[in-house]
């Protein structure tokens, strides 16, 4: 709102400072090229060049308010044209009609040729000309402002309704994260039931801490990076219970030390990603996760090991939608300041992904 006053305060002040330019070229500059100190212009010429400037300060305004917006702007482009050769002529004949009135051409040719008689109706044509061009050039000035105008609403519309769209896509986008999280934990929860009831009670309470944090933090833009760290460190330590010793884990997390902010359960996908396809009953299998903080830049790295999900199970159907969601948020939220890569290492039989994020 304080933004959206100063520009109208701005163009408040611009259109002012304009006028007053005009006025002092009507006003002064032009009397004082006729040598005002030697002669005493008559009242006359300047009734007319306040009725100038009223007349330019009306044709600006209707053109730029009413003529441009329902005829220009709606493609009458032809009618356009006419009207403003109309409205010249009329210009003209309102210019000489207020001569006529106020007996300007007589006042004027006694001044400049008292010793010659006056001859009615014989005009000065470089007068007629420089008004006809002050018309020409009030005309062409609030076109173009009143095209200006019309440019800047439609952007500015054109990012209100692009500002609309991407929150409504976040919004979406975060609602298939969460119940796909919930889903992989509640999964892994039940599976410890039948294995050992402690751990079960124990992974419980720490869901419930980290549904706490999606339940308040997620509703936010951006929560604190050490939020989202710990939330991160919870999330490992319950699936570290369901872990065997087949599997070897490599956590390295730097402490957030500032007051930087992230978007909310932006890295969980990841680390989904590498439980859900890193971990086997059968064969060895790593695991690894390095988060470091230097600066405003995050550096998010994983590794785990390959190997394929039965087709039948539930995680078959949702492969992927994390990590696509996640990739989309990043180009929402943090266009031009991160850097995601991800693909399979065939070597080694390795997933990775590498994501650096600027978060200033």
């Amino acid at each position: 709102m304080p933004a959206i006053n100063s520009r109208k305060n701005l163009s408040i002040l611009i259109h002012v400072l304009g006028w007053i330019m005009l006025c002092i070229v009507l006003l002064l500059l032009s009397p004082l090229s006729w040598r005002m100190g030697e002669i005493e212009l008559p009242i006359a010429f300047w009734w007319k060049q306040v009725f100038l400037v009223f007349i330019l300060v009306s044709i600006f305004y209707t053109n730029a308010q009413t003529i441009v917006p329902k005829i220009l702007l709606r493609g009458k482009n032809y009618l356009y044209l006419l009207l403003v050769l109309a409205g010249a002529a009329m210009f003209y004949f309102a210019v000489v009609y207020f001569e006529q009135l106020i007996q300007y051409p007589r006042a004027m040719h006694e001044l400049f040729n008292p010793d010659k008689p006056f001859v009615p109706h014989k005009r000065w044509l470089p007068g007629d000309v420089f008004q006809l061009l002050l018309y020409l050039v009030s005309i062409g000035l609030s076109t173009s402002l009143a095209l200006v105008q019309k440019w800047q609403n439609d952007e500015a519309n054109r990012q209100e309704l692009e500002k609309q769209r991407i929150n409504t896509e976040l919004s979406y986008l975060k609602a298939q994260i969460n119940p796909h999280f919930f889903f992989n934990t509640l999964n892994n929860i039940y599976s410890l039931t039948n294995l050992d009831i402690k751990k079960a009670q124990e992974a419980l309470l720490k869901l419930s801490r980290m549904m706490r944090y999606v339940l308040y933090e997620n509703q936010k833009e951006t929560t604190l990076l050490s939020k989202e760290v710990d939330f991160i460190r919870d999330y490992i330590e319950l699936m570290k219970m369901r872990l065997t010793e087949k599997v070897k884990l490599t956590i390295q997390l730097d402490e957030p030390k500032n007051n930087q902010t992230i978007a909310p359960m932006l890295i969980l996908p990841f680390l989904e990603n590498c439980f859900k396809h890193g971990i086997s009953s059968q064969k060895e299998s790593e695991i690894f996760v390095k988060l470091e903080i230097m600066g405003d830049t995050v550096f998010f790295e994983t590794k785990n090991s390959i190997f394929p999900i039965n087709p039948e199970s539930p995680e078959a159907k949702e492969s992927g939608i994390g990590l696509i969601n996640t990739q989309r948020r990043l180009s929402l939220l943090y266009p031009e300041k991160h850097k995601l890569k991800f693909g399979k290492d065939e070597s080694q039989n390795h997933y990775f992904i590498n994501l650096t994020l600027n978060l200033s």
